[in-house]
């Protein structure tokens, strides 16, 4: 099974990713360290990405989950997937994809960003991130108001992991 983990920047996505992935015994993937140099430096000078921007970083992310099925192994991948297209593309030829929407408001995830040291994606590119946010129908929805354990448990029964849960 593969699980994408989706949403805005600041949401929680590697928090509850290396989460989930570690309670299962999974691979993880964190959608930032597909990010080439170029789309790092844009959203450090606080630019918004364009879809020509994340084409070839999705295109990488979606290699990595066509290795993980190819080799049957079970991974989560943190991954903003904000786009309906987007998630359609890392989907293609996945025959167990859930995907997993951590939602919030703008101003919860606006405190979280503001309180982040050394990462690249500020507060000031939030808005842009909302812009282009598709939310999903098809997706596990979760409060992020919740502690990480009770996001990743919700997951876990949502998906029908709980029985191969390592705790």
């Amino acid at each position: 099974m593969i699980v994408v983990i989706m949403g805005v920047s600041g949401c929680g996505k590697s928090t509850v990713g290396k989460m989930l992935a570690d309670r299962q015994g999974w691979r993880y993937f964190e959608g930032d360290d597909f990010h080439s140099a170029r789309n790092i430096e844009k959203m450090s000078r606080g630019v918004a990405l364009t879809d020509d921007d994340r084409l070839p970083w999705l295109a990488n992310i979606k290699k990595a989950i066509d290795r993980c099925v190819e080799q049957g192994a079970d991974a989560v991948i943190a991954c903003s997937a904000l786009r309906q297209r987007y998630r359609c593309m890392l989907a293609e030829n996945v025959p167990d994809m859930r995907l997993v929407y951590l939602k919030g408001s703008p101003e919860t995830i606006r405190r979280r960003l503001k309180s982040r040291e050394a990462h690249y994606m500020k507060a000031g590119l939030l808005e842009s991130q909302f812009d282009s946010l598709e939310e999903p129908d098809d997706a596990i929805v979760v409060d992020i108001r919740q502690s990480p354990q009770d996001i990743v448990t919700h997951v876990e029964k949502d998906a029908g992991l709980v029985a191969n849960a390592r705790r």
